[in-house]
């Protein structure tokens, strides 16, 4: 695990080099009670967090019931649900695999739906 952790962390530092993003998303940590996974996913989260801090990156944390709400328009939609429209607002041939790719894009539609909202509540 270690060593993965370290590739992680190697690659998304190039990944933020080459493309610099002003802002990055992250989603909170759900404990399942799978508690090894979760310890897991803990640890590249945390991995993740680092890269985008280091790069000066402003961060964005939400619960997997902001991303669900932002997503379907229901905070109890299930992983199905969620796929799909992932799938429709991105315009995809198809749902995006593996399963944590579709997550992470559902992340990245909740992170700019916020950021939409805080920008027309700053300008009004």
């Amino acid at each position: 695990m270690p060593r993965r952790l370290v590739q992680l962390h190697k690659e998304l530092k190039k990944i933020i080099d080459l493309h610099q993003p002003q802002s990055g998303a992250v989603e909170k940590l759900f404990f399942a009670r799978n508690v090894r996974t979760a310890l897991s996913v803990g640890q590249a989260r945390g991995i993740a967090l680092l890269a985008l801090a280091e790069a000066g990156v402003d961060i964005s944390e939400y619960s997997p019931n902001e991303v669900k709400q932002a997503v379907a328009g229901y905070g109890g939609a299930d992983k199905h649900q969620v796929q799909s429209m992932v799938q429709a607002l991105l315009e995809l041939d198809q749902i995006p695999q593996p399963d944590d790719a579709a997550d992470a894009l559902a992340v990245a539609i909740c992170h700019l739906h916020s950021a939409r909202i805080r920008f027309l509540s700053d300008n009004s």
